[in-house]
């Protein structure tokens, strides 16, 4: 393994100077420095991320807690998070928290005793308390995770809100919100308070069914059937698209026909569901916007720990009209 004095002797200057470059201490020429580089090239010189963080300095590592990325939503963030981060020197440890308290809990550790310079979390994992004592900057998304944790979200709010408009514009009158588990303090949950808001002002019944975000495909399918075979609804507003792929099978398989029957709206608004199925109707997110968001806090946060940051940050999400609503 190359050391630095290695590199020095290829570049012609003192180990001392290579620190420097490493560092970014002093003042240095350009040329210097592309000596440097390019010897740490040849050599395949890799710095010591934590040998650093034990001096003071940063490991320039960013920790990134998410259910999964296995919905398209979270694969997504990941890879806009990844791309924009990498971007501006830092590299990304990727923890899958599924939903599973403890297996979080054990990565918060892991991220701990890795010395990472900021966490991003957008776990469903609610209440832990070792959020309140981790010590370093932690930015959330869409979650609620401690009191001084800055929370960034979409308009949940406003989706549930345009949901509702564009199901009554459509006209449906027997309304179903499928959402997941409303969670207190949790942003989400404003998606079912804006649909309730709309159609509470125009007198239209509706009704809510819960499905566990973590639910299999397979027990979200029956939960799903069940109600298109036991309910008089022609509106249903899911708060996630995936759910609302489950609702379009379903449908299909009971002669439900989309939208003569059935009004279908989805929540997300992801890449995937634009070039996949652009027949359904979906409240966007802004998943760019949002991690430009999250970064650029967690990086003031990382610069000055004492810096004053807002308990919420909402960008504003778009209604993408589709043909399972018109």
């Amino acid at each position: 393994m190359a050391t630095l004095d290695d590199i020095a002797k290829m570049a012609g200057v003192s180990a001392t100077t290579v620190s420097r470059v490493i560092n970014n201490y002093g003042s240095l020429s350009e040329k210097t420095k592309a000596k440097v580089f390019a010897a740490m090239r040849e050599l395949n010189y890799q710095p010591n991320s934590l040998a650093r963080s034990l001096k003071g300095k940063k490991t320039q590592l960013i920790g990134v807690i998410l259910p999964g990325v296995g919905n398209p939503f979270f694969g997504q963030m990941v890879q806009e998070i990844e791309d924009q981060l990498f971007k501006k020197g830092y590299r990304i440890i990727l923890c899958n928290a599924g939903d599973d308290s403890e297996k979080e809990r054990d990565y918060l550790r892991m991220l701990m005793a890795n010395r990472v310079d900021g966490i991003i979390s957008g776990s469903h994992n609610l209440g832990i308390e070792e959020y309140q004592k981790v010590g370093l900057p932690i930015i959330s998304f869409d979650r609620y995770l401690s009191n001084n944790i800055p929370i960034v979200s979409s308009d949940n709010f406003q989706g549930g809100r345009l949901a509702a408009q564009t199901l009554m514009m459509s006209g449906s009158k027997m309304m179903e919100i499928i959402t997941g588990a409303n969670r207190p303090n949790s942003p989400t949950s404003n998606r079912l308070k804006g649909f309730k808001e709309i159609l509470g002002k125009n007198d239209v019944e509706f009704n809510t069914s819960e499905i566990d975000f973590s639910s299999s495909p397979i027990i979200k399918s029956l939960k799903i059937k069940e109600i298109l075979s036991n309910k008089k609804v022609d509106g249903i507003f899911c708060t996630d698209d995936l759910t609302a792929l489950l609702v379009m099978q379903q449908a299909k398989d009971l002669g439900i026909s989309i939208p003569e029957d059935l009004k279908l709206i989805g929540y997300d608004g992801t890449n995937f569901i634009q070039n996949y199925h652009p027949e359904l109707t979906t409240i966007m997110q802004p998943i760019a916007d949002i991690v430009t968001m999250m970064i650029d806090l967690l990086l003031k946060r990382i610069d000055d720990p004492d810096c004053k940051l807002e308990s919420n940050y909402t960008l504003p999400v778009k209604l993408i009209t589709g043909a399972t609503t018109i």
